[in-house]
């Protein structure tokens, strides 16, 4: 996308995960010229954190190219969840909103169920929800934390992708958000790092028991996108130079990598399972 800025105001929110309607400037969720061509016509998605940032520019696209859509969201995320209705409504399409905390295994089960009965089949899960709370050193990550990171991050892709399994058919598609971390590491992003590195494995571990079945796996590993999680977790002045360590000298836009998600969900991506894509501003990865 021409014209990105390059620098952010060096702004925070004291609240974890943040709040996409706080944020200056607003993240862009899709481009005004993206034109949907009916890639995924009659298809319904499940997206875990779909209320905001890349979970919102998943769901704007997808229903721009024909699907309905429930997300899920935290109670304190209602506003950021009612936005994005209106947004998905507005492209003619059904949005189910799931309020919901994900460390929650009955949670987890209970969306999917929703989503089969309300929007009528369950076609393409997109486990994308996560946290970080940033820490330089191992010591101060308390076992509490560690458990919640991977309740979000981790578990809760495993127990919707498991409750999801029974509804899927040949040619649908369950797709992960990795991240860059999974990769290369991040030294104050310990046990968000870890989670992510768990995904990758996930992925491509359940891409080969449900290749039978034709079902496809694959997984988007994010580099620095503008989302809430950004100035939730980070002081004034990292945010202020987020994303200026890339190839591209600046942060993602969420617009930028949903299109990824458009793909590896429709029959474009008929021979892609196991893989991850990698929307980073031009960082090479050993993948």
């Amino acid at each position: 996308m021409a014209n990105q800025p390059t620098t952010l105001p060096p702004e925070h929110q004291n609240q974890q995960p943040g709040v996409e309607a706080e944020m200056t400037p607003m993240p862009i969720y899709i481009r005004p010229s993206y034109r949907g061509s009916d890639k995924l016509l009659g298809k319904v998605a499940l997206i875990t954190g779909g209320d905001s940032g890349i979970g919102r520019a998943v769901a704007v696209h997808y229903a721009r190219e024909g699907a309905d859509v429930a997300i899920t969201y935290l109670p304190q995320e209602e506003q950021d969840a009612y936005d994005t209705r209106q947004l998905l409504e507005a492209e003619g399409r059904r949005c189910l909103t799931l309020p919901g905390d994900l460390r929650d295994p009955g949670f987890c089960q209970d969306i999917v169920e929703r989503t089969v009965q309300e929007l009528g089949r369950l076609n393409i899960v997109v486990n994308n929800a996560a946290e970080q709370f940033p820490s330089a050193d191992l010591a101060e990550i308390s076992d509490q934390q560690w458990r919640d990171t991977f309740d979000v991050n981790f578990f809760s892709f495993v127990r919707v992708s498991r409750a999801a399994l029974k509804h899927l058919k040949a040619d649908d598609s369950i797709i992960c958000t990795s991240s860059i971390n999974a990769y290369r590491g991040n030294q104050q992003l310990l046990d968000y790092s870890a989670t992510k590195g768990a995904i990758t494995v996930f992925v491509r571990s359940l891409a080969q028991q449900l290749a039978e079945k034709k079902i496809r796996v694959n997984s988007v590993a994010p580099g620095p996108i503008w989302t809430p999680l950004i100035p939730a977790s980070f002081p004034p002045e990292k945010v202020g130079t987020f994303g200026k360590d890339t190839t591209m000298k600046r942060p993602g836009q969420p617009s930028e990598v949903a299109p990824a998600y458009v793909f590896l969900a429709s029959e474009d991506a008929s021979y892609f399972t196991g893989q991850t894509l990698h929307p980073n501003g031009g960082e090479t990865v050993n993948t």
